[in-house]
Protein backbone atom coordinates (compact mmCIF):
# COMPACT_ATOMS: atom_id res chain seq x y z
CA UNK A 1 0.00 0.00 0.00
CA UNK A 2 1.49 3.07 -0.89
CA UNK A 3 1.36 6.76 1.51
CA UNK A 4 -1.92 8.08 -0.95
CA UNK A 5 -4.14 4.72 -0.19
CA UNK A 6 -3.46 4.72 3.04
CA UNK A 7 -4.40 8.34 3.57
CA UNK A 8 -7.12 7.68 1.53
CA UNK A 9 -7.86 4.66 3.81
CA UNK A 10 -7.39 6.91 6.74
CA UNK A 11 -9.59 9.36 5.71
CA UNK A 12 -12.39 6.89 4.99
CA UNK A 13 -12.35 5.50 8.33
CA UNK A 14 -12.58 9.04 9.57
CA UNK A 15 -15.82 9.42 7.61
CA UNK A 16 -17.35 5.92 8.87
CA UNK A 17 -16.21 7.15 12.48
CA UNK A 18 -18.46 10.50 12.23
CA UNK A 19 -21.39 8.99 10.73
CA UNK A 20 -21.66 6.51 12.83
CA UNK A 21 -21.14 9.25 15.60
CA UNK A 22 -23.66 11.62 14.15
CA UNK A 23 -26.55 8.37 13.37
CA UNK A 24 -25.84 7.57 17.58
CA UNK A 25 -26.49 10.97 18.70
CA UNK A 26 -29.69 11.62 16.46
CA UNK A 27 -31.00 7.99 17.55
CA UNK A 28 -30.25 8.93 21.02
CA UNK A 29 -32.21 12.41 20.32
CA UNK A 30 -34.62 10.92 19.75
CA UNK A 31 -35.05 8.35 22.59
CA UNK A 32 -35.00 11.32 25.12
CA UNK A 33 -37.89 12.93 23.23
CA UNK A 34 -36.01 15.87 21.55
CA UNK A 35 -37.59 14.98 18.15
CA UNK A 36 -40.30 12.76 18.80
CA UNK A 37 -42.23 12.22 16.03
CA UNK A 38 -45.27 13.67 16.48
CA UNK A 39 -43.80 17.06 17.07
CA UNK A 40 -41.40 16.93 13.84
CA UNK A 41 -41.21 20.05 11.96
CA UNK A 42 -43.88 21.77 14.96
CA UNK A 43 -42.49 25.52 16.88
CA UNK A 44 -44.24 24.65 20.40
CA UNK A 45 -43.90 28.04 22.70
CA UNK A 46 -46.05 28.59 25.93
CA UNK A 47 -49.52 29.40 25.88
CA UNK A 48 -50.12 33.18 26.75
CA UNK A 49 -51.44 33.98 29.98
CA UNK A 50 -55.46 33.72 29.79
CA UNK A 51 -57.36 37.41 30.00
CA UNK A 52 -59.76 37.81 32.82
CA UNK A 53 -62.83 39.98 32.34
CA UNK A 54 -61.60 41.91 35.32
CA UNK A 55 -58.09 42.99 34.03
CA UNK A 56 -57.65 46.50 33.06
CA UNK A 57 -55.02 48.07 31.35
CA UNK A 58 -54.33 51.90 31.20
CA UNK A 59 -51.89 53.47 29.51
CA UNK A 60 -51.09 57.10 30.63
CA UNK A 61 -50.03 60.11 28.17
CA UNK A 62 -46.45 60.50 27.36
CA UNK A 63 -45.02 63.38 29.65
CA UNK A 64 -44.36 66.57 27.95
CA UNK A 65 -41.57 68.59 29.84
CA UNK A 66 -41.59 71.88 28.80
CA UNK A 67 -37.97 73.77 28.27
CA UNK A 68 -37.29 75.75 31.48
CA UNK A 69 -35.96 78.70 30.16
CA UNK A 70 -34.86 81.23 31.93
CA UNK A 71 -37.42 84.08 32.10
CA UNK A 72 -36.44 87.71 30.53
CA UNK A 73 -36.56 90.01 28.12
CA UNK A 74 -36.21 87.77 24.75
CA UNK A 75 -37.55 85.10 25.85
CA UNK A 76 -40.75 85.01 23.85
CA UNK A 77 -38.50 85.39 20.54
CA UNK A 78 -36.61 82.11 21.42
CA UNK A 79 -39.68 80.45 22.17
CA UNK A 80 -41.07 81.81 18.74
CA UNK A 81 -38.44 81.51 16.56
CA UNK A 82 -35.84 78.80 17.41
CA UNK A 83 -39.25 76.69 18.32
CA UNK A 84 -39.35 76.73 14.51
CA UNK A 85 -36.84 74.01 13.53
CA UNK A 86 -36.16 72.37 17.11
CA UNK A 87 -37.57 72.64 21.05
CA UNK A 88 -36.42 75.60 23.01
CA UNK A 89 -35.60 72.75 25.24
CA UNK A 90 -31.51 72.71 23.13
CA UNK A 91 -31.13 75.80 24.54
CA UNK A 92 -31.02 74.54 27.67
CA UNK A 93 -29.34 71.54 27.38
CA UNK A 94 -26.01 73.20 25.90
CA UNK A 95 -23.33 73.85 28.03
CA UNK A 96 -22.67 77.39 28.90
CA UNK A 97 -21.49 79.42 25.59
CA UNK A 98 -19.38 82.34 25.10
CA UNK A 99 -21.27 84.97 23.31
CA UNK A 100 -19.50 84.97 20.09
CA UNK A 101 -20.47 80.91 20.48
CA UNK A 102 -24.01 81.85 20.85
CA UNK A 103 -23.79 84.48 17.97
CA UNK A 104 -22.09 81.97 15.26
CA UNK A 105 -25.07 79.27 16.76
CA UNK A 106 -27.84 82.37 15.43
CA UNK A 107 -25.76 83.08 12.27
CA UNK A 108 -25.67 79.32 11.47
CA UNK A 109 -29.67 78.93 11.89
CA UNK A 110 -30.27 81.70 9.71
CA UNK A 111 -27.35 81.19 7.18
CA UNK A 112 -27.40 77.20 6.73
CA UNK A 113 -30.62 76.07 7.81
CA UNK A 114 -32.63 78.92 6.36
CA UNK A 115 -34.38 80.07 9.81
CA UNK A 116 -36.13 83.14 8.76
CA UNK A 117 -35.53 85.70 11.94
CA UNK A 118 -36.13 89.24 11.22
CA UNK A 119 -32.61 90.95 12.57
CA UNK A 120 -34.46 92.92 15.53
CA UNK A 121 -35.42 89.29 16.66
CA UNK A 122 -31.85 87.94 15.69
CA UNK A 123 -30.64 90.78 18.08
CA UNK A 124 -33.11 90.59 20.54
CA UNK A 125 -32.68 86.33 21.10
CA UNK A 126 -28.41 87.03 21.08
CA UNK A 127 -29.10 89.60 24.00
CA UNK A 128 -31.11 87.01 25.95
CA UNK A 129 -28.72 83.93 25.19
CA UNK A 130 -26.05 86.19 26.55
CA UNK A 131 -27.85 87.55 29.66
CA UNK A 132 -28.43 83.97 30.89
CA UNK A 133 -26.82 80.95 28.80
CA UNK A 134 -22.85 82.35 29.08
CA UNK A 135 -20.50 81.30 31.41
CA UNK A 136 -20.79 84.05 33.73
CA UNK A 137 -24.34 84.20 33.82
CA UNK A 138 -25.37 80.74 33.54
CA UNK A 139 -27.09 80.25 36.99
CA UNK A 140 -28.34 76.33 37.85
Amino acid sequence: MNWLSKKRWNILIVLTAVCIFAVGAIYADLQIGYYAPANLGAISQAAPAAQQTSDVYKISAFPLYTPALVPGAGRQDVEAYCNTCHTPSYVTMQPPLPAATWKAEVDKMGKAFGAQIPAESQASILKYLDSHYTPETRKR
